[in-house]
């Protein structure tokens, strides 16, 4: 009893006394701030003695070690789903209900809980409290920092029990094993389109609508998409936050990047039916199933060559008009491509990044090591 009174006593007369000095949230009590402050300094005292995963509460850690065990002990009388926490069956109960109780004062959009309510608000105000410690991006929440993060540490936690792929999220990897069983949840309503999560069919409508809300202040260019425009922008930053650990090659993208690792690993996951040959991606793959068909879709308006792909198209109609954009820093030789600019680089740089698998002989020029394979 003098436990709690002591407790009481110490309560404030305000409701929220306790202020963080890194980024000022403000906490009830001085031990409900002692362990938001851990967000910041990283500090994660409470570890589990099966996988060695830390946390920042003890009742976290709790919560997680019920992972091992298999333990749900509360379910949904609705539908029977359970969950490790009472407080994240409450949150589930809610979509049954359909009562959203934190509204947000700016837009009026509403949320199941206070903390996605939170998050939502630092939209309006631009806050994002979390920063990498490698290259000091911020982020709205730890959890998008945590994401992240695995792109310095090249750590990938989540693997696909069909093929054994791995993903550095849950969510990417949910996405992936659609591929496996084909599940194409999402369907457009305008021209029967099939998608697998609901974003891309959110983003396909925008075809339809012509809508490109998203606009790069430095060029004016739009886009479907957030997600577009920051690739689009780093083009004209020059950041490249994907590295691959084995060349230190860097990339914009992260799938660029893992269609670079194959060229390391001689992974090629994707196989044409008609003749067995495989290929690294699936844009390669496509491309190549047009020898079989004879399909030349993009057909030039000036000498009626025709092509299997627009890039290809795009790149013969400089030879008409002499354009030549892309140029070498080092000798000045100007080229119509800029993958004829990368190969013609490495006469400076001597990079071969194709070498044989029997001999080990190495190229410049893919072409090169398939004229020498043959």
């Amino acid at each position: 009893g003098s436990e709690h009174l002591k407790k009481h006593q110490r309560r404030p007369t305000g409701k929220k006394s306790h202020c963080c000095s890194d980024c000022g949230k403000r906490c009830k009590y001085s031990s409900y701030l002692k362990i938001h402050q851990r967000v910041h300094t990283g500090e994660k005292p409470y570890s589990c003695d099966q996988c060695g995963k830390s946390f920042t509460q003890s009742s976290a850690l709790k919560s997680h070690l019920k992972l091992h065990t298999g333990e749900k002990p509360f379910s949904c009388d609705q539908c029977g789903k359970r969950f490790i926490k009472s407080s994240n069956l409450t949150v589930h109960q809610r979509k049954h209900t359909g009562k959203k109780y934190f509204s947000c004062n700016q837009c009026v959009k509403s949320f199941i809980t206070s903390r996605d309510l939170t998050v939502h608000q630092r939209t309006h105000t631009g806050e994002k409290p979390y920063s990498c410690d490698q290259c000091g991006k911020s982020f709205i929440t730890s959890s998008h920092l945590t994401r992240h993060q695995r792109v310095h540490t090249g750590e990938k936690p989540f693997h696909c029990s069909d093929c054994g792929k791995r993903f550095s999220t849950s969510h990417i990897l949910k996405m992936h094993q659609k591929t496996h069983t084909g599940e194409k949840s999402y369907s457009c309503a305008q021209c029967g389109k099939r998608f697998t999560q609901s974003s891309s069919l959110k983003s396909h409508r925008k075809l339809h609508t012509g809508e490109k809300p998203f606009i790069c202040d430095q060029c004016g260019k739009r886009f479907i998409n957030s997600s577009n425009l920051t690739v689009h922008q780093r083009k004209h930053t020059g950041e490249k936050p994907y590295s691959c650990d084995q060349c230190g090659k860097s990339y914009i993208t992260s799938s660029h990047l893992t269609i670079h690792q194959r060229r390391h690993t001689g992974e090629k996951l994707h196989h044409c039916s008609d003749c067995g040959k495989s290929f690294s991606t699936s844009h390669t793959l496509k491309m190549h199933q047009k020898t079989h068909t004879g399909q030349k879709s993009y057909s030039c308006d000036q000498c009626g060559k025709s092509f299997t792909q627009s890039s290809s198209l795009k790149s013969h109609h400089k030879l008409h008009t002499g354009e030549k954009s892309f140029s070498c820093d080092q000798c000045g030789k100007s080229f119509t491509t800029s993958s004829y600019l990368t190969i013609h680089q490495r006469r400076h740089t001597g990079e071969k990044p194709y070498s044989c698998v029997q001999c080990g002989k190495r190229y410049s020029d893919k072409s090169y090591l398939i004229k020498h394979q043959k």
